[in-house]
């Protein structure tokens, strides 16, 4: 029989949790997984132990008395022991019931102040995950199955079969709860458990372990291009110059972080988008959802909030503070003798102008602008493009305009027409509000 007790301790030792020392949090059902961890992590001696359980009452009194049976067990154990009934309005599916269990466990990490939450989940169930994982359609990531860590939470029993958590509890003389709703095929990983894996197990006996095993040659190859994309960042040409394979991962992993749907398909049709971006000075964009876009330009690629253009127009008579958006637009009267000529990028210009009459805008179809330093005019959408600005950061480019001419592009450049002849007359700067900056 499997020593189930070394291998948590080599586990815990493994990941430096001190059984003495830290609160340690185990998601208790009372079942014959979490009764086994639970009775291993008391004989380690763990001092801080508390066992947490989630009521789903789906099965009326069985429910109730699951939980007693959990409660009666902590207590002649002398473990403590912590519960809450699942909300009402909680949907009765495996995907709701789920997320409403990670929920629970994370209050509880706060409640009880410690970064270390023990689930059972055992051999089995990895090989279960990944049989569903298949056939939904997964990739490499998807095959990796279930992690020993990953953020708070720790599967001490990964590597262990059901098999020898059963025959340790029987050893043990534990008597877990007994879920009848376990044996429901209607349920999709139960069908899996109860109907799948035994056929498989008719064309290999050790199908589990066979599983078992994909999953852990899927984990190393995982790391491999981990390894090759660790470096890739958000850079347009060190993306495109990975390996297909590569490229499919880490837009995966983009997509996957802002909870996105994905397959191959689109991926692939990301992948074009960006080697097709990478020709692009001022870049382009792709629409991933209803307020998200992919921006790719030759340089780098990122995802962006959709946000509304702003088509307010303020009216600029005299100095003072104009506020715009999340920008406040200042014009003040020189008061020194000073001569400044003006550098393209900066938010602070000194101008020489008779009348303020000017708008505070955005820009629109149409507009011109004199650069500074040259005759004559050019449509402001070329000025951009020859600036190398991000395509979705024109619209936010706050403009000082009269009519469609532009007399300050902010942060990029000024007009030949305010240019400082002799002494400026006038300062111009802007401030941004940082609380209302967009985050990326």
């Amino acid at each position: 029989m499997t020593n189930i007790k070394r291998i948590v301790k080599e586990f815990t030792d493994e990941y430096n949790i001190n059984l003495s020392k830290d609160t340690v949090l185990l998601a208790f059902s009372g079942g014959y997984d979490s009764m086994c961890l639970l009775h291993v992590l008391k004989s380690l001696n763990s001092k801080k132990i508390v066992a947490i359980h989630l009521n789903h009452n789906w099965r009326g009194k069985d429910s109730t008395a699951d939980e007693e049976n959990c409660r009666q067990f902590c207590r002649k154990q002398g473990i403590e022991f912590y519960s809450e009934n699942i909300d009402k309005s909680v949907k009765k599916t495996e995907t709701d019931a789920r997320e409403a269990r990670y929920k629970f466990y994370e209050k509880c990490a706060q409640k009880f102040k410690t970064q270390f939450v023990f689930t059972a989940h055992n051999a089995n169930d990895n090989a279960e995950t990944v049989l569903y994982r298949i056939v939904k359609g997964t990739g490499i990531h998807g095959l990796c199955g279930i992690h020993f860590h990953r953020d708070i939470y720790y599967r001490p029993l990964l590597n262990i079969s059901r098999t020898d958590i059963e025959e340790y509890c029987k050893k043990n003389k534990l008597t877990p709860n007994i879920d009848s709703s376990n044996n429901e095929t209607k349920y999709k990983r139960n069908f899996i458990r109860h109907k799948v894996i035994p056929a498989l197990q008719t064309i290999n006996a050790d199908a589990i372990n066979a599983i078992n095993s994909l999953s852990s040659i899927a984990n190393e190859y995982r790391l491999l291009v981990e390894d090759l994309t660790k470096d890739v960042g958000n850079s347009t040409q060190a993306l495109i110059d990975l390996p297909a394979a590569a490229t499919f991962y880490v837009l995966k992993k983009l997509l996957l972080s802002y909870n996105l749907d994905y397959d191959r398909k689109k991926i692939e049709s990301i992948r074009e988008f960006i080697q097709d971006s990478s020709i692009s000075k001022s870049g382009k964009k792709y629409s991933l959802s209803n307020n998200l876009f992919l921006y790719a330009n030759k340089n780098f690629f990122r995802v962006i909030e959709a946000t509304d253009k702003n088509t307010e127009e303020i009216h600029v008579k005299k100095v003072g503070a104009y506020k715009f958006a999340n920008q406040t637009l200042t014009i003040k009267k020189c008061t020194k003798n000073v001569s400044i000529f003006p550098e393209d990028k900066q938010k602070k210009i000194y101008v020489s102008v008779d009348n303020i009459d000017y708008t505070i805008r955005t820009r629109r179809d149409g507009d011109i602008i004199s650069p500074l330093g040259m005759h004559g005019s050019q449509k402001l959408k070329k000025y951009l493009n020859e600036k190398k600005i991000p395509e979705y950061e024109k619209d936010k480019i706050l403009l000082l305009c009269q009519g469609n001419e532009v007399l300050w592009v902010s942060g990029y450049g000024i007009s030949d027409k305010i240019k400082v002849t002799d002494t400026p007359t006038h300062v111009i700067y802007i401030e941004e509000r940082l609380d209302n900056c967009e985050k990326y």
